[in-house]
């Protein structure tokens, strides 16, 4: 692929993120994701056969780079801490991947819910082998299921990363990071 598609496709994805972010990906049109992106419509026909398959490949790209990000976590000192911490950055930069991940995600039967189930296991595979290496080194509780855990990470990150971006804008990356530590950690009465 040549770095004029490639940046393209990037304006495309931009443009596409933003209003669907906005709306939801059935409100939006061809015609919206163009102008925004700032290219006739025929560029989105070329690149994407419609404008469902630009949102699938834009669902595709983003998890792409979420999970390039939480393996890069996997070899850092406390992994876990660098997952949280990566996870909660990629939903920082990227909130409306974040909106259309739980808009589509949770809706059933939703148009791209094989895509989404595919790529949610794409992540949580991630998370599920930082949770099976805590399971290994006897830091899980007794009884707690690793793949319980890993799809309540995920889901649990999730949900905060929103959260946050839409109800507690002021709070820092750390300062959430700090609190989802504190509750994966689990909470120690003060004696």
């Amino acid at each position: 692929m040549s770095a004029r598609t490639t940046a393209t496709k990037q304006k495309l994805f931009d443009a596409a993120l933003k209003l669907v972010g906005e709306r939801g990906a059935a409100s939006v049109t061809v015609d919206e994701i163009a102008a925004e992106a700032g290219v006739a419509k025929g560029t989105i026909y070329y690149n994407f056969a419609s404008k469902d398959a630009l949102v699938e490949a834009l669902l595709h790209h983003g998890v792409e780079i979420l999970a390039g990000r939480l393996r890069s976590a996997e070899g850092s000192e406390d992994s876990l801490e660098a997952l949280v911490d990566q996870m909660l950055g990629f939903w920082a930069e990227y909130p409306a991947f974040g909106q259309l991940l739980v808009s589509e995600l949770w809706r059933t039967p939703g148009q791209w819910h094989g895509t989404l189930s595919l790529l949610r296991d794409d992540i949580v595979s991630i998370v599920r082998g930082q949770m099976k290496r805590l399971a290994d080194a006897g830091r899980l509780p007794e009884g707690v299921e690793v793949g319980t855990a890993s799809a309540a990470l995920f889901g649990t990150l999730l949900v905060i990363a929103l959260d946050w971006q839409v109800f507690q804008p002021e709070r820092s990356r750390a300062e959430v990071r700090e609190s989802v530590m504190l509750l994966v950690r689990g909470m120690r009465s003060a004696r």
